[in-house]
């Protein structure tokens, strides 16, 4: 049995909601986060020194990093809903699994921050505004040819890339002016298996 350590409104959601899609036997530990600082509790570090989730457990293992965890699972699965047969597929599944973390996350994490500072980080948020809606545009077009980001089959690609673009839509412009992207929200979200994920997960802000 696979034991998630899942922290509230983290990123770890994505890999409650991947094994749901994989059909994988799980259970659940749900962390909550300080109500001042927003941080991850001690506890975590019980699990791994770094005390960040997602946190998964398996056959004696502990493995950190979503996207380690997310390729890792795809392989216990054999292979399902990991690289596509056509090439150029494989080549942008393996781009977005990275682009998530390696690309999206980065100016995300430095408009939170810059939130939290109130009037000294106004400065800064309209030039990382500017930035991240470079991403937005570039993705909001790449699904203008298809309909899942690594082609015409959903993949852990697609699980990889939902936080980011969720939490976009809460805090980094994501709204009508990209249509594309608010579809592919939508078709998530209506997935059953992502809804399997909420209810044992627990509330989620981005949902």
């Amino acid at each position: 049995m696979i034991t998630v350590h899942h922290l509230e409104n983290s990123r770890s959601q994505r890999v409650l909601w991947l094994l749901e899609e994989l059909g994988l036997p799980f259970e659940v530990r749900r962390y909550e986060r300080n109500p001042k600082t927003m941080l991850a509790p001690r506890a975590l570090k019980a699990v791994h020194p770094l005390g960040k989730s997602p946190v998964i457990e398996d056959e004696g293992r502990i493995i950190a990093e979503t996207g380690a965890i997310i390729e890792y699972l795809v392989e216990k699965a054999d292979g399902r809903l990991g690289p596509p047969a056509s090439r150029d597929d494989v080549l942008r599944y393996r781009h977005f699994l990275h682009y998530a973390e390696g690309s999206m996350m980065p100016p995300l994490f430095g408009l939170l921050v810059v939130g939290r500072l109130g009037l000294l980080g106004r400065p800064a948020r309209g030039p990382l505004l500017k930035m991240f809606g470079e991403h937005l545009a570039w993705l909001d077009a790449e699904l203008a040819s298809r309909p899942w980001f690594a082609g015409e089959a959903f993949s852990a690609a697609d699980v990889m890339m939902s936080f980011p673009l969720e939490a976009a839509r809460a805090r980094a412009g994501l709204d009508g002016r990209y249509p594309n992207l608010l579809d592919w929200l939508e078709r998530i979200h209506a997935r059953p298996a992502y809804a399997a994920a909420l209810a044992k997960g627990g509330p989620y802000a981005y949902a």
